[in-house]
Protein backbone atom coordinates (compact mmCIF):
# COMPACT_ATOMS: atom_id res chain seq x y z
CA UNK A 1 0.00 0.00 0.00
CA UNK A 2 2.70 2.01 0.87
CA UNK A 3 6.31 3.12 -0.64
CA UNK A 4 9.54 2.57 1.66
CA UNK A 5 10.54 0.30 3.86
CA UNK A 6 7.96 -1.67 5.26
CA UNK A 7 4.11 -2.54 3.92
CA UNK A 8 1.25 -1.81 5.83
CA UNK A 9 -2.32 -3.03 5.48
CA UNK A 10 -4.52 -2.30 8.60
CA UNK A 11 -8.09 -3.41 7.49
CA UNK A 12 -9.13 -6.86 7.90
CA UNK A 13 -12.93 -8.07 8.41
CA UNK A 14 -14.56 -7.63 11.42
CA UNK A 15 -15.48 -10.30 14.22
CA UNK A 16 -19.20 -9.88 14.90
CA UNK A 17 -20.25 -10.44 18.40
CA UNK A 18 -22.83 -12.70 19.12
CA UNK A 19 -23.20 -11.52 22.79
CA UNK A 20 -27.21 -10.08 22.94
CA UNK A 21 -26.41 -6.33 23.78
CA UNK A 22 -29.58 -6.37 26.57
CA UNK A 23 -27.19 -8.39 28.64
CA UNK A 24 -26.68 -6.33 31.39
CA UNK A 25 -23.51 -7.15 33.41
CA UNK A 26 -19.59 -7.08 34.33
CA UNK A 27 -17.61 -9.70 33.05
CA UNK A 28 -14.01 -11.21 32.95
CA UNK A 29 -12.67 -12.84 29.79
CA UNK A 30 -9.63 -14.99 29.73
CA UNK A 31 -7.25 -16.20 26.79
CA UNK A 32 -4.92 -18.69 27.58
CA UNK A 33 -1.90 -20.28 25.42
CA UNK A 34 -2.97 -24.19 25.87
CA UNK A 35 -5.29 -23.70 22.67
CA UNK A 36 -4.86 -20.51 20.02
CA UNK A 37 -8.12 -21.68 18.49
CA UNK A 38 -9.70 -20.90 21.81
CA UNK A 39 -10.72 -16.76 21.72
CA UNK A 40 -13.17 -16.23 24.82
CA UNK A 41 -14.06 -17.95 27.75
CA UNK A 42 -16.09 -15.60 30.04
CA UNK A 43 -16.76 -16.11 33.46
CA UNK A 44 -17.31 -13.61 36.58
CA UNK A 45 -20.70 -12.33 36.41
CA UNK A 46 -20.56 -9.70 38.85
CA UNK A 47 -22.96 -6.77 38.61
CA UNK A 48 -26.62 -7.67 37.92
CA UNK A 49 -29.26 -5.81 36.40
CA UNK A 50 -32.94 -4.47 37.51
CA UNK A 51 -36.15 -5.74 36.68
CA UNK A 52 -35.66 -2.79 34.16
CA UNK A 53 -32.86 -3.68 32.77
CA UNK A 54 -30.91 -0.88 34.25
CA UNK A 55 -27.87 -0.81 36.77
CA UNK A 56 -28.27 0.16 40.52
CA UNK A 57 -27.52 3.78 40.12
CA UNK A 58 -25.12 3.68 43.28
CA UNK A 59 -22.95 0.78 41.21
CA UNK A 60 -23.37 1.84 37.80
CA UNK A 61 -20.09 3.66 37.22
CA UNK A 62 -17.53 3.39 40.23
CA UNK A 63 -19.04 0.77 41.76
CA UNK A 64 -19.32 -2.55 38.92
CA UNK A 65 -15.55 -1.69 39.11
CA UNK A 66 -14.92 -1.92 42.77
CA UNK A 67 -17.06 -5.26 42.73
CA UNK A 68 -15.39 -6.74 39.92
CA UNK A 69 -12.13 -6.16 41.74
CA UNK A 70 -12.98 -7.15 45.56
CA UNK A 71 -14.94 -11.15 44.29
CA UNK A 72 -12.99 -11.80 40.98
CA UNK A 73 -8.97 -11.81 41.29
CA UNK A 74 -7.96 -14.29 38.86
CA UNK A 75 -3.78 -14.37 40.75
CA UNK A 76 -3.41 -18.39 39.79
CA UNK A 77 -3.93 -18.29 36.42
CA UNK A 78 -2.06 -15.00 34.93
CA UNK A 79 1.54 -16.13 35.63
CA UNK A 80 3.10 -16.02 32.03
CA UNK A 81 5.16 -13.30 31.24
CA UNK A 82 3.61 -12.79 28.20
CA UNK A 83 0.26 -12.09 29.68
CA UNK A 84 -1.61 -8.86 27.96
CA UNK A 85 -4.29 -7.05 30.39
CA UNK A 86 -6.77 -5.67 28.13
CA UNK A 87 -9.78 -2.86 29.00
CA UNK A 88 -12.44 -3.50 27.09
CA UNK A 89 -13.66 -0.86 24.32
CA UNK A 90 -17.05 1.44 24.87
CA UNK A 91 -19.03 -2.08 22.98
CA UNK A 92 -18.40 -5.81 23.78
CA UNK A 93 -18.39 -5.89 20.00
CA UNK A 94 -15.67 -3.38 19.92
CA UNK A 95 -13.46 -5.55 22.30
CA UNK A 96 -14.00 -8.87 20.56
CA UNK A 97 -12.91 -7.46 17.49
CA UNK A 98 -9.69 -6.45 18.93
CA UNK A 99 -9.38 -9.71 20.51
CA UNK A 100 -9.69 -11.27 16.90
CA UNK A 101 -6.92 -9.35 15.20
CA UNK A 102 -4.94 -10.03 18.37
CA UNK A 103 -5.51 -13.66 17.88
CA UNK A 104 -5.10 -13.01 13.65
CA UNK A 105 -1.73 -11.53 14.15
CA UNK A 106 -0.45 -13.89 16.79
CA UNK A 107 -1.23 -16.72 14.58
CA UNK A 108 -0.44 -15.61 11.15
CA UNK A 109 2.88 -17.02 11.79
CA UNK A 110 2.03 -20.39 13.23
CA UNK A 111 2.67 -18.67 16.76
CA UNK A 112 0.61 -19.04 19.32
CA UNK A 113 -1.88 -16.27 20.80
CA UNK A 114 -0.36 -14.74 23.83
CA UNK A 115 -2.73 -15.33 26.98
CA UNK A 116 -5.06 -12.00 27.71
CA UNK A 117 -7.37 -11.15 30.65
CA UNK A 118 -9.97 -8.50 29.17
CA UNK A 119 -12.61 -6.27 31.74
CA UNK A 120 -15.57 -5.50 30.17
CA UNK A 121 -18.13 -3.30 31.43
CA UNK A 122 -21.65 -2.76 29.90
CA UNK A 123 -22.47 -0.26 32.19
CA UNK A 124 -19.04 2.10 31.67
CA UNK A 125 -20.01 1.18 27.69
CA UNK A 126 -23.45 3.01 28.41
CA UNK A 127 -21.03 6.48 29.57
CA UNK A 128 -18.58 6.38 26.83
CA UNK A 129 -21.43 5.73 24.53
CA UNK A 130 -22.83 8.97 25.74
CA UNK A 131 -19.10 11.03 25.58
CA UNK A 132 -19.04 9.78 21.82
CA UNK A 133 -22.31 11.58 21.00
CA UNK A 134 -22.23 14.80 18.83
CA UNK A 135 -24.29 16.87 20.85
CA UNK A 136 -23.39 16.00 23.98
CA UNK A 137 -19.69 18.04 23.26
CA UNK A 138 -21.66 20.91 22.51
CA UNK A 139 -23.94 21.24 25.42
CA UNK A 140 -21.34 19.66 28.39
CA UNK A 141 -22.90 20.28 31.60
CA UNK A 142 -22.02 19.72 35.24
CA UNK A 143 -23.20 15.87 35.23
CA UNK A 144 -21.25 15.27 32.12
CA UNK A 145 -17.76 16.54 33.97
CA UNK A 146 -18.80 14.73 37.25
CA UNK A 147 -19.20 11.71 34.56
CA UNK A 148 -15.91 12.61 33.49
CA UNK A 149 -14.25 11.96 36.60
CA UNK A 150 -16.09 8.81 37.72
CA UNK A 151 -15.08 7.19 34.04
CA UNK A 152 -11.13 7.75 34.27
CA UNK A 153 -11.86 6.27 38.02
CA UNK A 154 -13.58 3.14 37.14
CA UNK A 155 -10.85 2.79 34.25
CA UNK A 156 -8.25 3.04 36.48
CA UNK A 157 -9.64 0.29 38.80
CA UNK A 158 -9.61 -2.02 35.75
CA UNK A 159 -6.02 -1.24 35.08
CA UNK A 160 -4.91 -1.63 39.17
CA UNK A 161 -6.88 -4.72 38.50
CA UNK A 162 -5.21 -5.92 35.76
CA UNK A 163 -1.50 -4.87 37.28
CA UNK A 164 -2.78 -7.27 40.11
CA UNK A 165 -3.70 -9.83 38.15
CA UNK A 166 -0.13 -10.65 36.33
CA UNK A 167 -0.76 -8.65 33.48
CA UNK A 168 2.70 -7.84 31.92
CA UNK A 169 1.52 -5.01 29.29
CA UNK A 170 -1.86 -3.10 29.25
CA UNK A 171 -4.28 -1.94 26.04
CA UNK A 172 -7.56 -0.26 25.51
CA UNK A 173 -8.87 -0.39 22.46
CA UNK A 174 -11.21 2.52 22.58
CA UNK A 175 -10.71 5.54 20.44
CA UNK A 176 -12.42 7.74 23.25
CA UNK A 177 -11.32 6.06 26.61
CA UNK A 178 -7.56 7.51 24.64
CA UNK A 179 -9.16 11.11 25.27
CA UNK A 180 -8.29 10.42 29.30
CA UNK A 181 -4.96 7.88 28.77
CA UNK A 182 -2.68 10.70 30.60
CA UNK A 183 -4.90 10.00 33.82
CA UNK A 184 -5.71 6.30 33.48
CA UNK A 185 -2.17 5.23 32.95
CA UNK A 186 -0.60 7.82 35.67
CA UNK A 187 1.73 5.03 37.83
CA UNK A 188 1.21 2.25 35.91
CA UNK A 189 3.58 -0.40 36.75
CA UNK A 190 3.73 -2.01 33.38
CA UNK A 191 4.01 -1.09 29.33
CA UNK A 192 0.51 0.59 28.79
CA UNK A 193 0.33 1.06 25.06
CA UNK A 194 -0.83 3.97 23.65
CA UNK A 195 -2.87 3.25 19.77
CA UNK A 196 -2.43 6.59 18.65
CA UNK A 197 1.91 5.94 19.49
CA UNK A 198 1.42 2.11 17.87
CA UNK A 199 -0.19 3.89 14.43
CA UNK A 200 2.24 6.84 14.14
CA UNK A 201 4.97 4.99 14.49
CA UNK A 202 4.26 2.24 12.43
CA UNK A 203 3.77 4.88 9.74
CA UNK A 204 6.68 6.74 10.25
CA UNK A 205 8.67 3.03 10.22
CA UNK A 206 7.00 2.74 6.64
CA UNK A 207 8.92 5.43 5.14
CA UNK A 208 6.15 7.57 3.55
CA UNK A 209 6.90 10.00 0.66
CA UNK A 210 5.15 13.30 0.31
CA UNK A 211 2.60 12.70 -2.36
CA UNK A 212 3.13 16.82 -3.59
CA UNK A 213 6.45 18.11 -3.71
CA UNK A 214 8.09 20.16 -0.62
CA UNK A 215 5.26 19.63 1.46
CA UNK A 216 4.97 16.92 4.67
CA UNK A 217 4.04 13.40 4.70
CA UNK A 218 -0.21 13.84 5.28
CA UNK A 219 -2.34 11.56 7.24
CA UNK A 220 -5.95 12.28 7.35
CA UNK A 221 -7.77 11.30 9.92
CA UNK A 222 -11.69 10.38 10.00
CA UNK A 223 -13.70 10.08 13.53
CA UNK A 224 -16.88 11.10 15.28
CA UNK A 225 -16.40 14.90 16.62
CA UNK A 226 -15.53 13.36 19.97
CA UNK A 227 -12.89 12.17 18.68
CA UNK A 228 -11.14 14.93 16.80
CA UNK A 229 -11.60 16.73 20.32
CA UNK A 230 -9.16 14.56 22.00
CA UNK A 231 -6.50 15.87 19.69
CA UNK A 232 -4.68 12.37 20.39
CA UNK A 233 -4.32 10.93 17.12
CA UNK A 234 -3.14 14.51 15.85
CA UNK A 235 -0.53 15.11 18.78
CA UNK A 236 0.94 11.51 18.02
CA UNK A 237 1.24 12.08 14.33
CA UNK A 238 2.44 15.58 14.11
CA UNK A 239 5.32 14.32 17.12
CA UNK A 240 6.25 12.20 14.24
CA UNK A 241 6.46 14.42 11.68
CA UNK A 242 3.27 14.63 9.79
CA UNK A 243 0.92 16.69 8.76
CA UNK A 244 -2.50 16.15 10.01
CA UNK A 245 -5.54 16.53 7.82
CA UNK A 246 -8.59 16.97 9.34
CA UNK A 247 -12.62 17.43 8.09
CA UNK A 248 -13.35 20.71 8.04
CA UNK A 249 -16.57 22.14 9.50
CA UNK A 250 -18.71 21.72 6.07
CA UNK A 251 -17.90 18.42 5.89
CA UNK A 252 -18.51 17.17 9.29
CA UNK A 253 -21.99 18.44 9.96
CA UNK A 254 -23.00 17.74 5.91
CA UNK A 255 -21.19 13.80 5.36
CA UNK A 256 -19.50 12.62 8.97
CA UNK A 257 -22.34 12.91 11.18
CA UNK A 258 -25.03 12.13 8.71
CA UNK A 259 -23.07 9.04 8.06
CA UNK A 260 -23.29 7.87 11.75
CA UNK A 261 -26.94 8.99 12.04
CA UNK A 262 -27.54 6.91 8.78
CA UNK A 263 -25.77 4.39 10.51
CA UNK A 264 -27.63 4.73 13.99
CA UNK A 265 -31.05 3.98 11.70
CA UNK A 266 -29.69 0.88 9.94
CA UNK A 267 -29.20 3.12 6.29
CA UNK A 268 -26.19 1.08 5.13
CA UNK A 269 -26.21 2.16 1.69
CA UNK A 270 -26.41 6.14 2.58
CA UNK A 271 -23.74 5.38 5.62
CA UNK A 272 -21.53 3.80 2.60
CA UNK A 273 -21.60 6.45 0.20
CA UNK A 274 -20.89 9.19 2.98
CA UNK A 275 -18.38 7.63 4.20
CA UNK A 276 -17.00 7.11 0.34
CA UNK A 277 -17.31 11.01 0.27
CA UNK A 278 -15.78 11.97 3.38
CA UNK A 279 -13.05 9.50 2.99
CA UNK A 280 -12.39 10.57 -0.74
CA UNK A 281 -12.42 14.82 0.24
CA UNK A 282 -9.65 13.99 2.37
CA UNK A 283 -7.93 11.66 -0.16
CA UNK A 284 -8.06 14.38 -2.75
CA UNK A 285 -5.97 16.74 -0.12
CA UNK A 286 -2.93 14.78 -0.87
CA UNK A 287 -3.23 12.80 2.22
CA UNK A 288 -0.92 9.16 2.04
CA UNK A 289 -3.24 7.55 4.23
CA UNK A 290 -6.49 8.24 5.99
CA UNK A 291 -7.21 7.04 9.48
CA UNK A 292 -10.10 5.49 10.58
CA UNK A 293 -10.65 6.56 14.38
CA UNK A 294 -14.04 5.22 14.96
CA UNK A 295 -15.86 2.14 15.82
CA UNK A 296 -19.04 2.59 13.86
CA UNK A 297 -17.03 3.48 10.51
CA UNK A 298 -15.15 0.23 11.05
CA UNK A 299 -16.84 -2.70 8.84
CA UNK A 300 -19.27 0.16 6.76
CA UNK A 301 -17.52 -0.53 3.47
CA UNK A 302 -17.42 -3.99 1.88
CA UNK A 303 -13.23 -5.19 1.71
CA UNK A 304 -13.11 -4.69 -1.70
CA UNK A 305 -13.65 -1.42 -1.63
CA UNK A 306 -10.87 0.47 -3.61
CA UNK A 307 -11.10 2.93 -0.87
CA UNK A 308 -10.30 0.98 1.83
CA UNK A 309 -6.79 0.24 0.62
CA UNK A 310 -5.68 3.87 1.73
CA UNK A 311 -7.52 3.26 4.78
CA UNK A 312 -6.11 2.50 8.37
CA UNK A 313 -7.81 0.84 11.10
CA UNK A 314 -5.40 2.29 14.13
CA UNK A 315 -6.49 -0.96 16.50
CA UNK A 316 -4.69 -3.43 14.15
CA UNK A 317 -1.67 -1.14 15.06
CA UNK A 318 -1.86 -1.61 18.68
CA UNK A 319 -2.44 -5.53 18.52
CA UNK A 320 0.48 -5.55 16.39
CA UNK A 321 2.41 -3.85 18.53
CA UNK A 322 1.17 -6.03 21.53
CA UNK A 323 1.79 -9.23 19.70
CA UNK A 324 5.76 -7.60 19.28
CA UNK A 325 5.62 -7.23 23.12
CA UNK A 326 4.55 -10.67 23.59
CA UNK A 327 6.98 -12.11 21.25
CA UNK A 328 9.79 -10.21 22.66
CA UNK A 329 9.36 -11.34 26.56
CA UNK A 330 8.66 -15.34 25.17
CA UNK A 331 12.16 -14.45 23.94
CA UNK A 332 13.66 -12.90 27.17
CA UNK A 333 12.39 -15.79 28.86
CA UNK A 334 13.55 -18.18 27.06
CA UNK A 335 16.96 -17.02 26.88
CA UNK A 336 16.98 -17.35 30.81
Amino acid sequence: MFDGGMSISFHSPNCTSALPSSVKKTQILYGTRANPSVVVQSSSLSVQADESGNLPKSRKILGSGAALWRSNSPKSLLNQANTVGIIGGFSVSSTLNFLEKLVRWSTRDAEECPPFVVCSDPALNEELLFHTSFHSLQTKTAQSQLNHGLIVQNLRHKRTFLEQSGAGCIVMPCHISHAWYGEISEGCSIPFFHVGECVARELKEAKLKPLEAGSEVRIGVLAADANLSAGFYQEKLQSQGFEVVLPDKATMEHIIIPAIESLRQRDMEGAKNLLRIAIQVLLVRAVNAVIIASDDMQGVLPQDDPVLKKCIDPMDALARTTVQWATSKIKVHNRT
